[in-house]
């Protein structure tokens, strides 16, 4: 017999898990040809795996089954039933705008910027760095105007 202690505030906590492994939950795939590419969870095949499908025509993957290790779960969500075909999912994916979503999380930003920071040439570096240089000597400028008024 095991007895149960209701918790200290009342109710059960909330569970700290928010991304779930289920039918239209989006994912980024981390790993293999498609690397980087959106898709969307059609079914779940097992413990290991699941069906996923781009949409071709929208993403560029193709359905097929891929393991969870080489998928990343985003916040993104479609209503669709289990199992739907390409042209419906089609549909829902761009009646969502996953895109646009996709485009405006932080996580697809971070993605863009290290891409444009590893395909920067010499000159685009050097560029950056005068944009630094030019800003701290502003930043720099400001603040000692704001010390030398306050005293």
């Amino acid at each position: 017999f095991v007895r149960v202690r209701p918790h200290p505030a009342g109710k059960m906590p909330s569970s700290i898990f928010k991304r779930y492994v289920e039918p239209g939950r989006v994912c980024l795939i981390n790993y293999g040809p498609d690397e980087g590419k959106l898709c969307v969870i059609v079914d779940v095949i097992d413990h290991a795996r699941a069906f996923v499908d781009g949409p071709f025509q929208v993403t560029g993957v193709r359905r097929q089954p891929i393991s969870f290790k080489r998928l990343s779960l985003t916040d993104i969500k479609i209503e669709m039933p289990r199992g739907c075909r390409e042209k419906t999912l089609t549909k829902l994916f761009n009646g969502a705008d996953v895109l646009g979503q996709w485009e405006k999380s932080g996580w697809a930003k971070k993605r863009a910027a290290r891409s444009a920071r590893a395909s920067a040439n010499d000159f685009d570096r050097f560029q950056v760095m005068l944009a630094k240089k030019k800003r701290n000597h502003a930043v720099r400028t400001t603040t000692r105007k704001l010390v030398s008024q306050a005293k």
